[in-house]
């Protein structure tokens, strides 16, 4: 075994040990908590991890006159430095700055009274710090994934439900304009029942597996030690891991429209995966047949299709498609009794409505449906990134601290759509064999209510 592989392999299962034998706990423990409350003064916001992404966090974030920021960490000293230079400039004179070490951020948690902390790691390290943090009684927001393993997701729901403690996934694609009007569509029931829906993350990712060790994206066929930014880390789970691992910016929309945890749930899933050729042919293409990566056999199929089952008698198909060559798509499709939407094609029909058999555009009815969030908030959504998603996210997760409540994306939405990628690896190692969903709710979620009817306040 390589020392990379030894490293890698180490470091999952560290992360997946977690506290994955705590006791169980029952979810009524979180009702006062649910009742909510309000919190005086501004929210104090930490931030582990502040490359690329937490970078754009902490830019949203003081763009806020609410948040105060008490403390950074990064194990990198450039990034520190930067997000120092944006602190002094924005007015936050007092913020605590550790670095260096790998264990800083837990220092940091002990150290710093904080409300709330983003975490903006390596996937590899987040449900250890969200897990830590909650223990600290510190709101955790976390970016995607939250978990890369089972016991991982266990170990977010087992800490929630002993701390009372929230922790949201920070996932921006739920809150995109045009999934939020048709989430509104969905609500008013324009596309009748639902029956079906497709997903997925489909996005030529070889710039950002692989650099030359000086520029962030492409110039070079690194990874790994050898490389920066996520070529350091995420290539990795390209070599070792034949799965779905990354699926919640296409699962989490879909599973808000399907009230997954809120009256319905994830039952089963069946994966496939294709030969893996894209990744070494770049290799090859951009660094020659002897470059020493020629030689690694990447375990991630190029494209892995997986079917999903909900307990409504819904299907779902969701795809990871990141090694090859093509445009960007979250691949879109929602559909009912009564019509349907396609994202790609931009195009909706509605039974009744449409001209018989002929697609509507759909920007009519998206503005026809659009979200009250983003009417009330479009101008100070178009001040942050990704679109505005990153607003209305970051919004959700300080008013939740703010309120005293649970975040609308919560621990049981985490486990349910991170929990593909062990699940989809499982069943792929298997030919393809169904693997059922645990229910993390504990029978729950047949009487748990989804929280969209607040579309005025923060959530959906």
């Amino acid at each position: 075994m390589s020392d990379t592989r030894r490293s890698f392999v180490k470091k999952s299962a560290m992360a997946g040990l977690g506290i994955s034998m705590l006791p169980d706990f029952a979810l009524s423990k979180q009702n006062d908590r649910k009742k909510g409350g309000k919190k005086a003064g501004k929210v104090r916001l930490g931030f582990i991890g502040v490359g690329l992404r937490g970078i754009q966090h902490l830019s949203n974030a003081l763009k806020r006159e609410d948040i105060v920021v008490p403390a950074v960490c990064d194990i990198d000293p450039a990034r520190i430095k930067i997000a120092k230079e944006m602190l002094e400039k924005a007015g936050h004179n007092k913020t605590v700055f550790y670095a260096h070490r790998e264990s800083a951020w837990e220092k940091m948690l002990k150290e710093v009274e904080l409300d709330g902390v983003i975490i903006s790691t390596p996937w590899l390290w987040h449900t250890v710090m969200c897990v830590t943090a909650m223990r600290a009684g510190v709101y955790a927001g976390v970016e995607v994934p939250a978990t890369t393993t089972m016991a991982e997701c266990w170990d977010l729901v087992n800490t929630y439900e002993e701390t009372g403690v929230p922790c949201m996934m920070l996932e921006n694609v739920c809150y995109r304009r045009d999934v939020m009007a048709v989430l509104n569509m969905v609500r008013h029931d324009v596309f009748g029942e639902l029956v079906h829906g497709r997903c997925g993350y489909l996005y030529d990712m070889r710039y950002e597996k692989f650099n030359d060790g000086k520029q962030w994206y492409g110039g070079g066929v690194e990874f790994g030690e050898k490389a920066i930014a996520e070529a350091r880390w995420r290539t990795q789970h390209s070599v070792h891991r034949n799965a779905d691992i990354y699926p919640t910016h296409g699962i989490g929309p879909m599973a808000v429209m399907m009230n997954i945890n809120r009256g319905n749930r994830f039952m089963s899933l069946t994966s496939v995966a294709t030969k893996s050729r894209g990744l070494h042919e770049y290799v090859v293409k951009n660094g020659g047949a002897d470059h020493p990566n020629a030689k690694v056999r990447f375990k991630l199929g190029d494209i892995v299709t997986s079917i999903i089952k909900t307990a409504n008698g819904e299907s779902i198909i969701v795809t990871h498609d990141t090694n090859l060559p093509r445009p960007y798509s979250l691949d879109f499709r929602v559909q009912g009794t009564r019509g349907l939407w396609e994202k790609d094609a931009n195009k909706v029909y509605i039974d009744g409505e449409s001209k018989p058999r002929k697609w509507d555009e759909s920007e009519v009815w998206l503005k026809k449906y659009d979200h009250p969030l983003w009417k009330k908030y479009e101008e100070e959504a178009k001040k942050t990134t990704y679109g505005g998603m990153d607003f209305f996210v970051l919004h959700a997760f300080v008013e939740s601290i703010k309120a005293q409540s649970d975040t609308p994306l919560d621990v049981y939405d985490a486990a349910a759509w991170c929990s593909i990628t062990p699940l989809s690896e499982r069943s792929i190692a298997n030919n393809g064999e169904p693997q059922d969903f645990p229910d993390f709710t504990k029978g729950q979620w047949i009487k748990r209510k989804p929280v969209y009817p607040k579309q005025d306040e923060y959530f959906f």
